[in-house]
């Protein structure tokens, strides 16, 4: 009768082990970080984006993300924004500190959006009222099609330029050192 019961704990014991060890499948719009300055052998960063990148497979920009709606720049969680150092944005000062891109796309221009906000997911509940700075942008067509969501630094002359794409969309936004 020990026996017996030795063999069922052991097999209770054995099933929770292997049902715990399961892990989550890969996210179909993965997470990723850029940062500023791009090398990853500075560490004195000024700033970092974290977001999610979907894919179009197959569908419309404009279905994923209609004009004159607010747009989380990327899926799932909104993407987030992490000042180390003061920077301005549109000639609005943004102090050290995180914040939530959002965007709006309008025909030919796009509003970036820094946004006080921070752990949010989608744009579901935005807020205009935590608006710090809207920037109106242009939107530009690119022969080089980007599949994913795609985001990157570059260094300018006194800041970076945070350029953003998709399908064959390009935009970007420059923020300044203060």
């Amino acid at each position: 009768m020990k026996k017996i019961m030795y063999l069922c704990g052991l097999l209770l014991v054995a099933t929770i082990s292997a049902h715990a060890q399961e892990f989550k499948g890969l996210d179909a719009s993965p997470l990723d970080v850029i940062t500023f300055p791009t090398s990853n052998r500075e560490t004195n960063k000024s700033a970092r984006v974290l977001y999610s990148r979907p894919q179009l497979k197959g569908r419309d920009i404009a279905s994923l993300v209609p004009e004159g709606k607010v747009w989380r720049m990327g899926a799932n969680e909104a993407t987030e924004l992490t000042l180390y150092a003061p920077m301005s944005l549109g000639g609005t000062a943004l102090a050290s500190g995180a914040y939530t891109l959002y965007a709006i796309p309008n025909g030919e221009q796009m509003t970036i959006i820094v946004n006080t906000a921070t752990n949010v997911w989608g744009a579901y509940s935005y807020d205009a009222a935590k608006d710090i700075v809207r920037v109106n942008v242009p939107i530009q067509e690119s022969g080089d099609y980007l599949e994913a969501f795609s985001m990157a630094f570059e260094e300018v002359d006194g800041g970076a330029a945070l350029h953003m794409g998709w399908g064959n969309y390009r935009t970007k936004v420059v923020l300044t050192k203060n």
